[in-house]
């Protein structure tokens, strides 16, 4: 969530969503939507125990979760300043702010298997493109998603032509290393609907094939 959503959290934000499931409700936020997000045993435990600080807080009781001696900005500040800490104290020299928290989930959320749209859903957003800027693809990452697609396929259109099963090494491993990227690149953009990324994604997958061409006559020379 985002960090002006986590100051606006209430005590009740923890629901339960079924059996031994809870969900955390994240009030409405920066594009003006509400949403409920999945969490696991560490988060439950984490909140009960903000809620008992929040108890013993000398401040009034206003219904949220963590508790604002001179409003919302000063503890978004605070948070902020929290985190700073941190670091310096685990002797990171790269600055981390809050945000990179959201980017990191949804990078992670795909690499665990969730679908993009319930990806753009837990982060609250309303269009695919914006998703997309939160999302870091790495190459072991396409190819992950490449054996997957190629073990278990679930698209009726014909897949691109793929190389053999092993790739090979030097100049031929680099190439069938491009065709794999492109092929899970062109799976991946046939699922989203038209718009701006899609169309962002054909010129890249063109450019991928651009450069397969200019490695294929390297490898004639």
């Amino acid at each position: 969530m985002r960090i002006g959503e986590c100051a606006d959290l209430s005590c009740d934000c923890l629901r339960s969503t079924g059996p031994d499931q809870w969900a955390v409700h994240v009030p409405l936020g920066k594009l003006k939507t509400e949403r409920m997000v999945p969490v696991d045993a560490f988060v439950c435990e984490l909140v009960q125990r903000l809620r008992f600080f929040r108890s013993l807080d000398p401040l009034p009781a206003d219904g949220r979760l963590l508790a604002r001696p001179s409003g919302k900005e000063t503890l978004v500040h605070q948070l902020r300043d929290y985190l700073h800490l941190v670091c310096h104290l685990l002797g990171l020299s790269t600055r981390i702010v809050p945000h990179q928290f959201r980017h990191t989930y949804a990078s992670e959320m795909l690499r665990s298997g969730v679908g993009f749209a319930s990806v753009m859903k837990l982060l609250g957003h309303t269009s695919p493109e914006m998703t997309m800027r939160y999302i870091d693809v790495t190459l072991s990452d396409l190819r992950r998603e490449f054996d997957l697609a190629t073990s278990q396929p679930r698209h009726l259109a014909p897949p691109p032509k793929m190389p053999g099963a092993s790739l090979q090494t030097g100049l031929g491993g680099v190439t069938d290393a491009l065709l794999s990227a492109q092929h899970v690149l062109e799976m991946f953009r046939r699922a989203l609907p038209e718009g701006a990324s899609r169309r962002c994604l054909g010129r890249l997958s063109n450019r991928l094939t651009k450069i397969i061409t200019e490695a294929r006559k390297l490898a004639t020379l």
